[in-house]
């Protein structure tokens, strides 16, 4: 599926409506350079699993657990990450094997921990067709 978004709002409002149907155990990885909008999706699909805490990324606690939602949110953002390793030790196996819905920014940097079933979600720029203007694919599985 490729969805097309011109504008911040946008991005969310797709971001919210993957949220909306989320299900338990799945997990979600987050494709795209610096400042194309995987944030303003994760804000977006929080609000879909009816977090209302305010999602920022984790950029520096690699993990944020939402658990106000009707399923838990575990946001990672792994962009800081120095070994896959890491990742290990903060317990990403058991997150992403657990009940809630978990959503990977950088998925890219943990690429072989994910698991089969995971959803990828690549959000690129185009300047041609202007600043704000994203392109969203969604990749069913890995």
């Amino acid at each position: 599926m490729v969805f097309e978004s011109e504008n911040r709002e946008m991005t969310f409002d797709f971001g919210r409506d993957l949220g909306e149907k989320a299900k338990s155990g799945e997990v979600y990885a987050l494709y795209g350079d610096l400042g194309t909008g995987k944030t303003v999706f994760a804000q977006g699909f929080a609000e879909g699993l009816g977090i209302r805490e305010i999602v920022n990324s984790p950029t520096f606690t690699l993990l944020q657990v939402y658990e106000d939602g009707r399923l838990p949110l575990y946001h990672f953002d792994v962009y800081r990450l120095g070994d896959p390793s890491e990742a290990e030790e903060i317990g990403f196996e058991e997150y992403v094997s657990g009940d809630g819905v978990s959503l990977v920014e950088w998925a890219d940097l943990v690429e072989e921990l994910l698991p089969p079933g995971t959803i990828r979600i690549i959000i690129r720029k185009d300047p041609e067709k202007g600043a704000d203007y994203r392109r969203i694919e969604v990749e069913p599985s890995l």
